[in-house]
């Protein structure tokens, strides 16, 4: 399925149009250019899901962890300044794969061997004009 959009006022469409095509998986693996809207996203999917925390980029941190209305976890990893998947494992981050919670991941490209299966794979494009492109699979 491919998406555009160019407003941020359509956010909250596309989030609620992913989150139903992703079904039960709750892997979400997003890859962009720098700039491309990955966080954007993400803030966007966390309020369909009913986040109560502030989502940010965990950039520093590599992953945040944000409470839903129902008190469930929703984890978000930055994974651009990881050096190696050994640091990926460090942090545990299987086992956060395996919680079952909602996992979503930028920058999976630097941990490719450790994507689980099943997981649901999002790209992100931006053309010059502030068109966004998504494309899911």
């Amino acid at each position: 399925m491919t998406l555009h959009f160019k407003s941020l006022d359509e956010l909250d469409e596309v989030a609620n149009r992913l989150l139903s095509e992703a079904g039960p998986h709750r892997v979400w693996l997003f890859e962009g250019d720098m700039g491309a809207g990955k966080t954007t996203l993400i803030k966007a999917l966390c309020r369909a899901l009913n986040v109560v925390s502030v989502v940010q980029s965990p950039t520093f941190g590599i992953v945040n962890e944000y409470t839903t209305q129902s008190g469930d976890p929703i984890y978000h990893f930055d994974c651009y300044r990881l050096r190696n998947e050994a640091e990926a494992l460090d942090i545990g981050l299987e086992e956060y794969f395996d919680s079952g919670n909602y996992c979503f991941v930028e920058w999976p490209e630097r941990i490719e061997a450790l994507w689980p299966t099943p997981h649901f794979r999002v790209q992100l494009t931006a053309d010059p004009t502030g068109k966004r492109t998504v494309n899911i699979s």
